[in-house]
Formats: structure tokens, sequence, C-alpha cells
């Protein structure tokens, strides 16, 4: 199936429009991105123009990836798998424990991020839900505001009222648990901890430039992944750390990566 093909098909199977559902607006203007003084992959810090965009709130949930599962399937159209259906980590099944569905999130984890989702299963949900992915500057000027600062929060150091790290192995919290003191300057919460999250944009060095290419890359792009996750250590939390996978790896889910949903479609100014 062509590209062109198998994106209308996905379009043919939205749920709807978008709508200002627990999604928060992040102006348009500039920002600096990047690093000077943490990995070269994040380097040089840089200023990069980005217009107005939408963002949600929250990480997507199981309960939320259950939905579009029941109705779209478990493989895309390019026959790329969705979730690691299989695998031991994952906290959606189906009750012969096989990838036909019907699905169900695992009791007790509903409402935490969804682990083990494909960039494949990222991207589709959010087309479902009307969205897309967040490219990898939108994902950072949600996290960072203008102003240069480490963390959404601010410059001071992470503690468990700013962010979910530091945890055993697969132990996520809730996507609304509260961290009180975490929120980006948007209000967005959960940037960093949690879950890591894939973003749409192809892996390029910086300077990043949204019409090089790197957001219309095809499907053996690797693909860059932004955050930091539950049990991440301290010291890699930051807003400008940048990760990335190959298809083998773009094309599985990991314990570690999560995804949130975006939109340029104007929503009015911020969710209730």
């Amino acid at each position: 199936m062509t590209r062109g093909l198998a994106l209308g098909v996905a379009l043919a199977l939205l749920p709807g429009a978008a709508a200002a559902d627990g999604i928060m607006l992040v102006q348009a203007g500039g920002f600096w991105m990047g690093s000077d003084t943490d990995d070269p992959n994040e380097a040089p810090l840089h200023r990069v123009y980005v217009r107005d965009f939408w963002i949600d709130r929250h990480k997507v949930t199981n309960a939320e990836f259950v939905q579009f599962l029941n109705v779209r399937g478990s493989r895309s159209a390019e026959g790329e798998d969705y979730f690691d259906w299989d695998d031991p980590d994952v906290r959606i099944h189906d009750p012969a424990r096989g990838r036909t569905g019907p699905f169900a999130s695992d009791p007790g984890f509903e409402n935490h991020p969804a682990v083990e989702v494909s960039w494949f299963g990222a991207r589709d949900y959010c087309l479902w839900r009307g969205r897309r992915l967040p490219t990898e500057a939108e994902w950072e000027k949600a996290a960072r505001g203008i102003d240069k600062r480490r963390y959404p929060w601010g410059d001071s150091a992470p503690t468990p009222a700013r962010a979910i790290y530091g945890r055993a192995y697969n132990a996520t919290a809730p996507a609304t648990a509260t961290t009180p003191e975490g929120g980006s300057p948007d209000r967005v919460q959960d940037m960093l901890g949690n879950l890591r999250e894939w973003t749409s944009s192809e892996y390029r060095a910086y300077p990043y430039a949204a019409g090089d290419g790197r957001e219309a890359a095809g499907r053996y792009a690797r693909r860059v992944v932004r955050g930091a996750s539950h049990d991440d250590p301290v010291e890699t939390l930051r807003v400008t750390i940048r990760r990335h996978y190959e298809h083998r790896g773009v094309a599985r889910g990991h314990h570690f990566i999560g995804f949130r949903c975006a939109t340029s479609e104007d929503l009015g100014e911020v969710a209730k």
C-alpha cells in the first residue's frame, strides 16, 4: 500500500476532529534549543522558531491505546506492529494472550502511560485522534519554554514532587500522578520522568531545521526519543537530552518509551 493510501485509510477511521480535551497551547515564537554543555549530540545551542501548536497535557494511557487497538487492530498499513503484544512488560492483552483482540488493559494499569508501543503505533494512534506526534522542536519548546531552562520547572534539581525517576524496572506511575512542582511553562505535565517519548522527527545533527527533510522521512528513518523514564537516574534528567533508534527499534516497543500527541489545528487558548 502506498504511503498516501495508507494515510487515507488512517484518516478515514478517525473518531472525530481534534478537540481541546486536556491539550495545551504552546504559542508561536523562537526559543533556545539544545545545549553546549552536555552531550555533543545536543549541540549547538541554537534558536528555533515554531508556530502555534497544541500538545497533550499527559501521556497517552493504556486505556486510551486499547480503544484505538479495538478499532484499528494491531498492525499498521505497512505491516508494522503497533505494540509488543508478546512482550512480558506490556500491559495490554487479549483474552487469548495474542494479537487479535478484543484488547484490554491489565487491571490496575488502565491509567498508566502506555508502554511497549512502537513508533508506528504512536503515529497512527495520534492520526486516529485527529492529531500527530510532536516534532522534536515542539517537544522541547513545550518542555522548556523560552528561557534556556534545564528542566520543565526551571533550574532547581529534580525531586519526587517534580518528576518520576529512579524507580525500579517497569515501575511506572499513573499518567496523572501528582508531580505538583513539575509542570512546564505551558502547564504540560510529566515531560521528564515516567516514560521517554516518541517524536515525529528523523534523527539528524543540529541545528534543527524543520524544512530539511527530517519531518518528511519515510518508514525506515531513525526516530528521535525525548525525555526521561521512571527508571532513569537523576543525572539523565534534562530537557535537551535526545536519543534515537534505527528501524528495528522504531518498529518495536520499549518499557521506557511512551508518547503524547500534538496538533496544529486551532483549538483556542488552553484546555480547562
